[in-house]
């Protein structure tokens, strides 16, 4: 089981933003992100969208930082990609 993380590059709101998934399981994702006080408002489907001022804190706390091509790759390669198409049908946050 492994969180990764690639670094912030992507320009939003005022800062650049990192993606943070799970390998492994929403499950997975979603308590790092609770124990890290990640809002859930961050979680896009299938991860979350964190600010750049996070990113060394997540890395401390376990976060495995990786490029975001290999991000990308392993997240397709776990199963849990959500492809643009998926999107339009399934609710961005768990629950909803």
């Amino acid at each position: 089981m492994t969180v990764l993380i690639d670094r912030p590059m992507w320009p939003a709101h005022g800062t650049v933003w990192s993606h943070l998934i799970s390998d492994t399981s929403l499950d997975e994702l979603h308590a790092f992100a609770a124990a890290n006080e990640i809002p859930l408002r961050g979680f896009d489907l299938d991860h979350y969208d964190v600010p750049a001022r996070l990113y060394d804190v997540l890395v401390a706390a376990g976060a495995h930082p990786v490029g975001n091509r290999e991000l990308v790759l392993r997240l397709r390669a776990s199963g849990l990609r959500v492809t643009k198409r998926d999107r339009a049908t399934r609710p961005e946050h768990p629950g909803s």
